[in-house]
Parts: structure tokens; C-alpha cells; sequence
């Protein structure tokens, strides 16, 4: 019970670890010039986002190469500029972080 009790505290402790990693990540690459949490500035908010995708299969992938690459009529006619200061692993870590978003 002891050893459950652990890795519990240990699986809370590392969930919110990630979590706030990814917004101080988002901030730092200035993802939140565009974007907040939950009201839409230039760009959708990562409520909206993590709404819309929920139930599609393979969204880190298209989301993380959107990020990098940036899209454009998505969600309209402001255009998503390139990221190319986020790396791959940066990516896949924002959008893991925006799909907790709801």
C-alpha cells in the first residue's frame, strides 16, 4: 500500500510537471502571443483546438507539423506563421499539452 501510495504522489507530481512545462514552453516560443487557454486572440485558444481534434486519430502528427510549419484557412483567414524555433520534440510536447486543454 505503501509502494501504491508512492508512485501516486510519484504520477501526480510528473503529470503537473509536464503540464506546466508545456505552457512555459508555449510562452517561451511565444505561442501565447497568438493563443491563450481558453479566449481566442489572433489564433483559435487551446480550448478550441483540443475540441476540435479530440476524437481524431494521429493529431499530434498533423498538429506538431502545423506548429512547425504553420497552415493556413484552418480556422480563418489569419494565416499560422512557421515555427522553425520549435523542434520536432518541442512540438509534440505543445500539442500533448494543448489536447489536455478541455
Amino acid at each position: 500500500m505503501k509502494r501504491f501510495l508512492w508512485l501516486s504522489v510519484f504520477a501526480v507530481a510528473l503529470v503537473s510537471n509536464v503540464a506546466s512545462a508545456s505552457e512555459e514552453l508555449a510562452k517561451a516560443k511565444s505561442c501565447m502571443t497568438c493563443h491563450s487557454a481558453a479566449a481566442r486572440l489572433v489564433g483559435p485558444s487551446y480550448k478550441e483546438i483540443a475540441a476540435r481534434y479530440a476524437k481524431q486519430e494521429g493529431v499530434e502528427d498533423k498538429l506538431a507539423q502545423r506548429v512547425r510549419k504553420g497552415s493556413s484557412g484552418v480556422w480563418g483567414a489569419i494565416p499560422m506563421p512557421a515555427n522553425a524555433q520549435v523542434s520536432e520534440a518541442e512540438a509534440r510536447a505543445l500539442v500533448k499539452w494543448i489536447m489536455t486543454q478541455k
